[in-house]
């Protein structure tokens, strides 16, 4: 081997000592970004995820108010809202005593909640007075918040308060006319009403006097202030014979003696239609029918706000929703024990059907 031959070797020599060199450092490097990598992310796992601290005030009891927060929780896990892991919710229950709503709505601005969740228009009066600051989410109250001077208009709040509005004057002259063409020859309704529910006091007052001459119906509404005035209305009613029932939403009173009246009705063979949004249940325990907004779906929207809310929009830029699904169930078995038959063309467009 010459000279050059022997040159060239030792070049090619050292060029790949240089070259595994270089290969190892990058290796090296590489097994390095793995190992910071793998350090970064055990550490991310155990810092504790933040948790958000939610208030839930309503005028009603644990009880009473189960099925609504259960459905809200079921909604805010398809945000991946879980409660215990991102999410802390605050009940707080008034049961009836309104006078204690005040102090419910501070201790929740005390904890430092990031939104406040209301169900009843006295709940949302204190927190509104609670706090001009946080959040509050209606869960579908059925008042016109617009109306009550809660929010500036329904498009844009404008303060601290957004959420849906379950605004059912409309629904009253609906659930008159579905009670009429379901039934046929319908020409007197007797009306069941607690005067401590606001809109229930103007739906008899306003609204239900005007669909009801629309229709060419004679409605008689009644009273129901305590347990005794139940009784004397049903008395009462035994004796002035109307021809089907509409109970209005409620509060705690109604709600209460629900079954006494859903037995009232079919004991006395009165085709009865329920509004408030636990009137699925009333259909369920034998009223003859109802028709309402759909509660699964208010939960969802409940959810959205929440979710919206807690990423950082402001409540003035969430408009105040309406309702956009409705449910109209009818029980069968109700209507053959009370002997009328419903019209076809009605028990086409119920959503349910109890057979």
């Amino acid at each position: 081997m010459n000279k050059n031959s022997r040159m060239r070797s030792l070049d090619s020599s050292s060029d790949n000592r240089k070259s595994k060199i270089e290969n190892l450092k990058w290796v090296g490097c590489l097994a390095l970004l793995v190992m910071l990598t793998g350090w970064v992310r055990m550490a991310e796992a155990q810092q504790p995820k933040k948790v958000h601290p939610i208030g839930y005030l309503t005028q009603l009891s644990p009880s009473t108010e189960s099925a609504r927060s259960e459905g809200i929780r079921l909604a805010l896990r398809q945000h991946n809202y879980i409660e215990g892991q991102n999410i802390a919710i605050e009940f707080r229950y008034a049961e009836g005593k309104y006078d204690q709503l005040p102090e419910l709505a501070a201790e929740l601005v005390r904890r430092k909640v990031e939104v406040i969740l209301v169900a009843g228009e006295q709940s949302v009066r204190a927190a509104i007075n609670a706090t001009k600051t946080i959040p509050i989410v209606l869960l579908g109250a059925g008042f016109d918040p617009v109306d009550a001077g809660h929010v500036e208009s329904l498009a844009r709040p404008g303060g601290n308060v957004t959420g849906i509005t379950s605004i059912s004057r409309d629904l009253n002259g609906k659930r008159l006319e579905l009670l009429k063409e379901a039934i046929g020859k319908l020409t007197r309704v007797a009306v069941l009403y607690d005067p401590a529910i606001l809109p229930s006091v103007l739906a008899v007052k306003e609204d239900i006097p005007v669909f009801a001459r629309a229709l060419k119906l004679t409605v008689q509404p009644w009273e129901v202030k305590d347990v005794d005035g139940l009784a004397q209305v049903i008395a009462a009613l035994n004796k002035k014979r109307s021809e089907g029932l509409y109970v209005l939403a409620g509060g705690p009173l109604m709600r209460a003696n629900q079954k006494r009246i859903v037995d009232f009705a079919l004991k006395s063979q009165l085709p009865s239609m329920y509004g408030s949004q636990r009137g699925k249940e009333a259909v369920d325990a034998g009223g003859l029918m109802y028709y309402g907004v759909d509660i699964a779906d208010s939960y969802r929207q409940v959810a959205w706000y929440v979710d919206r809310i807690l990423a950082g929009t402001k409540p003035e830029a969430l408009p105040v929703q309406q309702p956009m699904k409705f449910e109209f169930v009818i029980n069968l078995q109700t209507a053959k024990k009370i002997g009328v038959t419903i019209n076809t063309d009605v028990l086409a467009r119920a959503t349910k059907i109890i057979r």
